[in-house]
């Protein structure tokens, strides 16, 4: 039997990724964050999301892209993650995609730029591409403690 999951789809640096919908809590427009001295680059800072301190991870950053300028696209998507709430900032939210298992694959080892180990698969969606992101993989155990060490 096929199985079938949501995946958000947003874009960093013109590629298309997602990730699956049952971490995302909502998706936020680009506002004021607060920095946070003596932090790793990728972290940005902290900002009050739905009454609750989130941090704010520059998701091109964390994953050793280009990083790019905001614009009004740009967006924050907030995912929980080991009970915390964290903001990656992305280019785009596409839209919402109903993602059939049969169609995702194995990620070749590097593929545009991002190392395999930070992703779940490859899906080819109507012709696209899409890279999709394991956001608990995408962190590693420092880079939590990191995170952690900002939300107290």
């Amino acid at each position: 039997m096929e199985e079938s999951r949501k995946y958000i789809l947003f874009s960093l640096n013109g590629q298309a990724y997602a990730v699956d919908a049952q971490y995302v809590i909502s998706i936020e427009r680009l506002q004021q964050i607060t920095e946070v001295p003596q932090t790793k680059e990728f972290i940005r800072g902290v900002t009050e999301i739905r009454d609750e301190t989130t941090a704010i991870i520059d998701l091109r950053i964390a994953l050793s892209l280009m990083s790019t300028e905001n614009t009004n696209d740009t967006r924050i998507l907030v995912v929980t993650l080991e009970g915390m709430q964290i903001g990656l900032i992305v280019d785009a939210v596409t839209e919402v995609l109903d993602i059939n298992s049969n169609n995702i694959e194995d990620a070749p080892s590097i593929i545009s730029g991002v190392q395999a180990t930070y992703l779940e698969g490859v899906a080819k969606v109507n012709e696209q591409l899409i890279l999709l992101l394991d956001i608990a993989k995408t962190l590693d155990m420092e880079d939590k403690e990191g995170i952690k060490e900002v939300l107290q």
